[in-house]
């Protein structure tokens, strides 16, 4: 009997009810999105509408909207978006391949209505994605370079009094305006679409400094005295007052360091995004492109596409399945490792339903296509993938939750000490210095720097460890992840069959019989034969048996004359009477979940030869290490439950946390009821089957060993096929938040001490940029930190 975990309730098992079949359901992608409240503006817009059930993903930018086509259209359903101020396009068209902005350009999975759709037709949407977030990514890059090229001679002139040569000051106006204008254009418009709505963000508090500093310096350059010919910049403590004396410093180098580091902060969090349909092309990539077909007698090659329910398909050995179906001729072991995650064949014969992707991996099958299209198999799990993503709840990150409320009280205590300033007398210029002060020591660039330096130290520092992080939103999930569930086969598993016992007879030694057998099955490539084709071969007594007239049947195994002796290695007949030891070491096997093979010698039971999937060396201490942690380790297979529970008692998980037999599409809904009993989860496989489960989960951990499909659907790849790696990704994603939240406090910091001693006009704004500055150098300094990472598993 299949084991559950205690912690998922009965309820939460069942799959998600499907919306009113009146309703229509459209999958939406959303451009210009740059925090999780934009998401939530926009979901927000959509549900006031009438006959409007939305859900809006930051993390995916996309958008799953069902309405009633009696009330709304979809023309209207994606203007509201666009009168939200952002941009949408319907993942079905495919006419339009054309990004729909410049500027922001965004991605979201979309559900292929065939396994056959063309992976990189530019007319697929998810080409289109990934187009558009490649064109995004281009254009921060260069907005960055270009940006940085004219910042730095800026820099340096304006803090280097010595450098400071006759109206430097109007070349640095020159070189920084098109980095106000053009660099910073992205952090303008998305405060433009904010403040529409009153919302305050990372990219408020930018444009906000920027744009203190840039009209300060103009005011500075044309009405002050920082215009005039042979004007330096001098520093003292406290700001000058009286006339125009204060009026004589200009902080363009501030406006073009904040926008160089937040555009690069920027570009490096579209590069770092994994890209959502990455997981669905590799899945559809599966898929056979062409198949063979029996039409009026004969066969003919034609597209994937072209097939029809009930086409008879010729599969031969090695080839794979073209669409799901049933065996109409001839027996075969068939590779259905992509749903179940095993690496056994199955055994199939006439009235065997067999799946597309899937391999032939031994005799010639005719197969009548059953489903075609969105129906197959393969399709549905694409869905599932992309269905996945889709609800997985996005993370707020940190600087936009603080932001929230540190962008209007910066406003509003610039606007007091301007107004107290003059009610006490002052002059306009210092009531005006004091005010600028403050904005410029609350410009964002440490904090602009708090994320990205951390993420670029931390995920090379696991580069070197094969550990691979896709994202910021990967460290807010490490910090909550309380329940980690792991496949079996290839991850707690070597994935690879070997034999771990051999029961021979008086007259058959352990020792002889094992050559017996591997002499029969060296002509075999079941994974069965060759575990015990290399068993013997690491005996290192070979014999030099003759083996001639080799046969195979599907379902029982293979026979072949050994030296004379018919010899036959596979399942017992019901009707074969075994020994008693032999018998029971056959049953004991099956129960465990391993697979035991009968040899017979002339018809006459020899021995018992039992083949399993053995546990990694490192999984035990590995699954020790992580309930440290504080995580509780569940086992999620689609093995059988004697397998399952051999493996669990191997490495430590408790019999109430194995849940086994479970197909896909089962996994996901495993996953869906852990999270509806409050669990936070992590999820580790390599496995097709294992794909939508990681893009389900919390945190999706795959192993670089497995197939593109499941490292592309997972947020961390652990590169050395570890479980060990499992801890050591969480431990460095945990480390690296810690090093962000460190970041973002000190960033937070200077402004707390300063803000105040701005307010009060006793700091110069040119102090103020300087404090900026060192802030800036104590974030990458505590980022760089994270190069002394050290991980548990020895060697590194």
């Amino acid at each position: 009997m299949t084991q559950q975990a205690q912690a998922t309730p009965e309820a939460a098992q069942t799959v998600p009810t499907e919306p009113p079949t009146d309703l229509i359901q459209l999958d939406l992608g959303v451009t210009g999105m740059t925090c999780t409240s934009c998401s939530a503006r926009i979901e927000r817009k959509l549900n006031k509408l009438d006959g409007v059930d939305a859900t809006v993903n930051f993390a995916t930018e996309s958008a799953k909207v069902d309405y009633d086509p009696a009330k709304i259209t979809t023309e209207q359903v994606i203007q509201t978006v666009r009168d939200t101020g952002y941009d949408a396009f319907t993942m079905a068209d495919e006419n339009d391949t054309t990004p729909t902005t410049g500027e922001n350009v965004a991605s979201s999975p979309s559900s292929p209505s065939s396994p056959s759709s063309p992976a990189h037709d530019p007319g697929n949407g998810q080409s289109r994605i990934d187009a558009a977030r490649d064109t995004q990514a281009a254009d921060l890059w260069h907005r960055t370079v270009i940006s940085a090229v004219l910042t730095v001679p800026v820099v340096l002139v304006s803090m280097i009094p010595a450098l400071q040569f006759d109206n430097w000051q109007w070349a640095a106006l020159t070189m920084i305006s098109p980095v106000f204008f053009w660099g910073g254009a992205p952090f303008h418009r998305a405060t433009l679409v904010n403040l529409r709505h009153g919302a305050f963000t990372m990219d408020t508090l930018v444009s906000l400094g920027t744009t203190a500093a840039y009209l300060w310096s103009l005011w500075a350059l044309f009405i002050g005295n920082a215009g005039m010919t042979g004007m330096t910049m001098q520093m003292h403590l406290v700001p000058a007052t009286g006339g125009h004396d204060g009026m004589d410093e200009i902080y363009l180098e501030s406006v073009g360091v904040v926008i160089v580091f937040l555009l690069l902060g920027r570009w490096f969090e579209t590069r770092a995004k994994g890209r959502s349909s990455e997981a669905l092309r590799a899945l559809l990539d599966m898929g056979a492109r062409d198949a063979s077909v029996i039409r009026d007698g004969r066969e003919v090659h034609i597209p994937v596409e072209d097939l029809r329910v009930g086409d008879i398909l010729m599969v031969r050995p090695g080839e794979k399945i073209a669409a799901d179906g049933t065996v109409t001729d001839g027996t075969s072991a068939v590779d259905e490792s992509m749903l179940t995650g095993e690496s056994l064949p199955v055994d199939v014969t006439v009235g065997s339903t067999v799946t597309g992707a899937t391999v032939n991996t031994s005799g010639r099958l005719l197969v009548q296509v059953t489903r075609t299209g969105k129906d197959t198999t393969l399709a549905q799990m694409a869905r599932l993938v992309a269905d996945a993503q889709a609800s997985k709840a996005p993370v707020q990150r940190l600087v936009d939750r603080i932001s929230q409320v540190f962008v209007p009280v910066v406003m509003v205590i610039a606007v007091v000490t301007l107004i107290a300033h003059l009610a006490s007398g002052a002059e306009i210029t210092e009531a005006f210095t004091a005010a600028v002060a403050v904005l410029i020591i609350a410009c964002p660039c440490a904090l602009g720097l708090a994320t990205p330096t951390a993420l670029l130290v931390g995920t090379g520092r696991g580069a070197q460890l094969g550990l691979l992080i896709k994202g910021p939103e990967v460290l807010e999930s490490t910090r909550r992840v309380d329940t980690v569930v792991m496949d079996k086969t290839g991850t707690v598993t070597t994935g690879v069959m070997e034999v771990t016992d051999v029961t021979g007879t008086d007259n058959h030694p352990q020792g002889a019989l094992l050559q017996l057998a591997a002499a029969v099955e060296s002509g075999s490539e079941h994974p069965v034969a060759r575990a015990i084709v290399r068993a013997a071969a690491d005996t290192g007594d070979s014999t030099g048996l003759q083996t001639t007239d080799f046969t195979s049947t599907a379902g029982r195994g293979v026979t072949a004359t050994v030296d004379g002796h018919t010899v036959s290695v596979g399942r017992p007949d019901p009707t074969d009477t075994l020994p008693d030891d032999l018998r029971s070491n056959f049953s004991s096997a099956v129960e465990s979940g391993a697979t035991p093979v009968l040899v017979t010698v002339d018809g006459t039971p020899a021995g018992v030869i039992t083949v399993r999937d053995t546990v990694k060396p490192g999984s035990a201490d590995a699954v020790a290490d992580l309930k440290a942690l504080g995580m509780t380790p569940v086992l999620l297979t689609g093995d059988n439950a004697g397998a399952a529970a051999r493996v669990a008692a191997e490495v430590g998980i408790s019999p109430d946390n194995v849940i086994a037999g479970v197909r896909p599409e089962q996994k996901v809904d495993r996953i869906a009821a852990l999270q509806a009993a409050c669990r936070n989860v992590a999820m580790v496989g390599d496995g097709v089957n294992d794909a939508a489960a990681l893009a389900r989960a919390d945190l999706g951990l795959s192993m670089g060993s497995g197939t593109d499909v499941a490292i592309e659907a997972g947020d961390i790849t652990l590169m050395n096929d570890d479980l060990h790696s499992a801890v050591d990704a969480v431990r460095l994603s945990r480390k690296t938040l810690g090093i962000i939240h460190g970041n973002l406090f000190w960033a937070f910091a200077y402004n707390v001490v300063l803000i105040p001693v701005a307010a009060f006009g006793l700091l110069n704004p040119m102090l103020a940029g300087i404090a900026m500055a060192f802030s800036s150098v104590f974030v990458v300094s505590n980022s760089l930190r994270l190069r002394r990472f050290r991980p548990t598993t020895a060697g590194n």
